[in-house]
């Protein structure tokens, strides 16, 4: 009796607790990041403003475990994705990782904004936690994906002169580890690659480009393929 008393808590509990979690993201979209506050949500919800303390201890605890979901839902579309590329080589890869990247960001934009919109007025991202954790699962990811093309890749980047002095120490710390034989010029490649995609994606999804173009995967799709010659990798089907 107590196991099945404790196990409908545990389910309640974890019900009320996505349940805040849609009503903050829904906030956000409608009002932007500002908007997201325990205290409204728990109006919504019909629930007092203590009790809602009781599921996360503040804004900040609530945005920071947001943040984790999206990065982690986002690694697992992009590793499903590696896992399924047609072929497994690199250029089927980049493919599969960028429309993976591409159908996700449009089916899943509030979840987009939150993390790579404007910040949240006041938040402080955690120095640990869940959320850097799950960022770093992301990291990984990408750099997995160039560490699979940098055979063929590298001698594009000839004359690309980094140091890991060049970028932050949690970023060169987490390349060096997950992938040791990687160069510098490899991980500057991986965030260079990662703005080729994102910068579409983020007109996109914040509507920039529907005045501009009918087709925006149609765009999208050529400045894929534009990236991967640029990678020195060949051709989807050849």
């Amino acid at each position: 009796m107590g196991d099945a008393t404790q196990s409908r808590r545990a389910r309640l509990r974890a019900e009320a607790t996505a349940e805040i979690k849609a009503i903050a993201l829904k906030h956000m979209a409608a009002d932007g990041p500002a908007s997201i506050s325990l205290r409204a949500i728990a109006r919504e919800m019909g629930m007092t403003a203590g009790a809602i303390y009781s599921y996360f201890a503040s804004r900040d605890d609530l945005v920071a475990a947001l943040t984790a979901d999206v990065y982690d839902s986002l690694a697992n579309t992009l590793e499903a994705a590696h896992r399924t590329a047609p072929s497994g080589s690199a250029t089927d890869k980049v493919l599969a990782h960028a429309h993976a990247y591409r159908k996700w960001a449009i089916a899943n934009p509030e979840e987009f904004r939150l993390v790579y919109g404007d910040p949240v007025p006041g938040y402080a991202a955690p120095e640990a936690g869940a959320a850097q954790e799950a960022e770093h699962r992301l990291c990984a990811v990408l750099l997995g994906l160039v560490a699979a093309a940098w055979p063929q890749a590298a001698d594009s980047q000839a004359g690309c002169d980094y140091e890991w002095s060049d970028f932050r120490p949690s970023l060169a710390s987490l390349a060096r580890e997950s992938f040791p034989d990687l160069p510098p010029a490899a991980v500057a490649l991986c965030l260079r690659f990662w703005s080729r995609m994102h910068g579409l994606l983020a007109l996109e999804v914040y509507g920039h480009l529907r005045h501009m173009v009918g087709d925006p995967e149609k765009l999208y799709e050529a400045d894929m393929q534009d990236l991967i010659r640029t990678l020195g990798l060949a051709a989807a089907g050849q």
